[in-house]
């Protein structure tokens, strides 16, 4: 590498990633082999680029504007890269990918896994967190999202599949509390709602003529996990709003019985989304047609809907 391009990368990770530990993480070296990089860098530049303490780093002026103009570099190296690399190469390297908890570990992790045997020089690195990640900030080639997706002009999407959702019970809840066989006898009871910060989602029921109804059903219980709210409900704790992958073993079981089927609970959409960039790297695009061919398959309602 040209001695004016050292450390140049080493630098944009650790503004991006917030910390020189963060930074070496990423880029799997260790914390002093990023600073000694760096700490080349100011010397050659002949300037400091970061204040540093104890506690925290920040940029200098000259710091966010020599990050402005690297940033700007990088980006140019990486549409090179991407369009010599457009098609005509065995997908490589390392494949950054942010999905949601449960939906990953059951639909996503399968596919790519299955990617990175077909392709030696892949690496595959997922992240399982529910919240929602900036794939700018923290180096994500590409993400997962379920439901809404939020405006971003920097962010270009894919549509994988349509979620479908159910309401179920288990059938020793039913047994004491009763069937609610129309939507207003659903605000009579016990759910257990998925909550993030404090906010739940409403659970939206189409009737028999396809008016949205949002019923008013009583949280008791409130968990930032679908498995653990699947585990309450087949415990007889009340009403659950559950996505039908999840759901269907449980039904086949018996352990939990459809209330309302996937036909008249409003589905949520999937997403795969990406930084935008006017060359995909293969690596990523290969990623997103595997999620496209099969994801479908892996949320097909099965026993969600009605019989």
């Amino acid at each position: 590498m040209s001695e004016r391009l050292q450390g140049i990368d080493a630098f944009v990770q650790a503004v991006e990633a917030g910390s020189f530990a963060q930074a070496a993480e990423r880029m799997r070296l260790t914390r002093s082999a990023v600073g000694k990089s760096i700490a080349r860098l100011e010397r050659r530049l002949g300037v400091r680029l970061f204040h540093r303490t104890t506690r925290r780093q920040s940029l200098t002026e000259d710091g966010q504007a020599y990050y402005e103009r690297c940033k700007r570099a990088l980006a140019e190296l990486e549409d090179a890269e991407a369009a010599l690399d457009d098609g005509r190469r065995e997908p490589s390297g390392r494949l950054r990918v942010s999905v949601p908890v449960l939906f990953g570990r059951h639909c996503v992790a399968p596919v790519l896994t299955r990617l990175a045997r077909q392709y030696p020089r892949l690496e595959v690195e997922i992240a399982f967190s529910d919240r929602v990640a900036d794939l700018l900030e923290e180096g994500f080639d590409l993400a997962v999202r379920v439901g809404d997706l939020r405006d971003s002009s920097t962010l270009a999407a894919r549509r994988l599949g349509t979620q479908h959702l159910a309401i179920c019970a288990a059938p020793s809840y039913l047994d004491a509390h009763g069937w609610p066989r129309t939507i207003e006898e659903l605000s009579g009871h016990v759910g257990i709602h998925y909550s993030q910060t404090g906010q739940e989602s409403p659970w939206q029921v189409l009737d028999e003529e396809g008016r949205l109804h949002e019923p008013h059903i009583r949280s008791k219980l409130r968990f930032d996990d679908l498995q653990a709210i699947a585990d309450a409900a087949v415990a007889g704790a009340g009403l659950a709003r559950l996505p039908c992958w999840l759901l269907t073993p449980h039904v086949r079981s018996g352990e939990l019985a459809l209330v309302v089927t996937n036909e008249r609970v409003l589905p949520t959409e999937i997403h795969a989304v990406w930084p935008q960039t006017r060359y995909l790297p293969s690596k990523i695009r290969v990623a997103i047609d595997a999620l496209v061919e099969e994801i479908p398959a892996r949320i097909a309602p099965q026993e969600c809907r009605p019989t």
